[in-house]
């Protein structure tokens, strides 16, 4: 099983070291793995409106509470999406995610990205009638803007804390140096091949939690999975794991909290069993982040593209637009 094992946010709440991410996730198969996930002991479930699937582990958490679990027992993060990150779209998205997951209050509330759409167009991504197949951005409203909305947010009872997902050191000194509010968690894009260890660095002297997502790495621009690569195959075969328990448990001793997305029950099971990297694996690991770094999330490597630069990556250089931070 589990190590149980739970992590203290700056705001003294417990986050759950495991937890279950819902990104791509197709329809109807979420609601079953929240649902299998909650009964085999998993605490901590990641979601967000833009994943369009928040109403099905709504109806899963009816199912589970408080026959399973009683609501304080669980950890739910949810996330604002770039076309309400006008102030006055701030509330109502939550209030909306709220309605969809049946809930009264979110434990962490983040800032999806630090990308702002114009509100109030069709879909999730509108594209720009300029340009098609590119997004088209809000560049008005900045970063500053959409967290002090956030902040005003921990006064409403419907979120215990608020922190941001895809931020940079820089982003994060913009926000935090001009309202005084720091994130309690930086969920990012983390594992072997990602280490940012300046901005694991950053996050830990100021006392913000990380919450790493594709800890497997993803294929959406059609990349070798982690899973594959043979050093961590090596690793698994040694200590009798699967490759995923292996890169779960890399970002376990980095000290994140791990959020493996996966609808499978086995596979939901056997990411919650955790095994332990001994000083020698972890190193292997992190060499292939030394040697080969890749990010596999980066929005102007698949479609809709997005022409703003997010994190100074290679695949990054040919965009027009900055990101507004104050």
């Amino acid at each position: 099983m589990s190590f149980g094992k739970t992590l203290t946010l700056s705001t003294g709440a417990k986050i759950p070291q495991i937890g279950l991410g819902t990104w791509l996730s197709k329809p109807n198969e979420v609601e079953r793995a929240v649902e299998h996930a909650i009964r085999v002991g998993y605490r901590h479930i990641d979601c967000a409106m833009v994943y369009g699937n928040q109403d099905e582990v709504g109806r899963a958490l009816k199912k589970v509470i408080p026959s399973v679990v009683k609501r304080e027992e669980l950890f739910i993060t949810s996330k604002l999406w770039n076309t309400s990150h006008r102030p006055d779209q701030v509330e109502k998205e939550l209030n909306e995610t709220l309605k969809q997951l049946q809930l009264d209050y979110l434990d962490l509330y983040l800032v999806h990205w630090p990308v702002a759409f114009p509100p109030g167009l069709e879909g999730f991504e509108p594209e720009d009638p300029k340009r098609p197949g590119w997004v088209i951005l809000d560049t008005e409203v900045s970063l500053v803007d959409t967290w002090k909305a956030m902040i005003a947010l921990l006064n409403t009872g419907k979120v215990k804390a608020i922190g941001v997902s895809n931020f940079s050191i820089e982003h994060i000194k913009g926000i935090a140096e001009a309202t005084g509010v720091w994130p309690a968690v930086n969920q990012i894009e983390a594992h072997p091949l990602l280490l940012q260890d300046d901005l694991v660095q950053f996050c830990k002297e100021h006392n913000i939690h990380i919450t790493a997502y594709s800890p497997l790495g993803n294929n959406m621009a059609g990349h070798q999975k982690l899973t594959d690569y043979p050093e961590v195959q090596a690793i698994a075969k040694k200590l009798n794991a699967t490759p995923a328990q292996v890169l779960i448990a890399f970002g376990v001793k980095r000290g994140y909290s791990v959020i493996p997305k996966s609808v499978t029950p086995e596979r939901i099971e056997s990411n919650f069993q955790q095994v332990e990297l001994s000083d020698e694996d972890y190193e292997k690991l992190v060499e292939l982040g030394r040697k080969n770094p890749k990010r596999f999330n980066v929005k102007t490597t698949y479609p809709p593209f997005w022409d703003i630069n997010i994190f100074n990556d290679e695949a990054e250089k040919t965009t027009t637009n900055q990101i507004k931070i104050a």
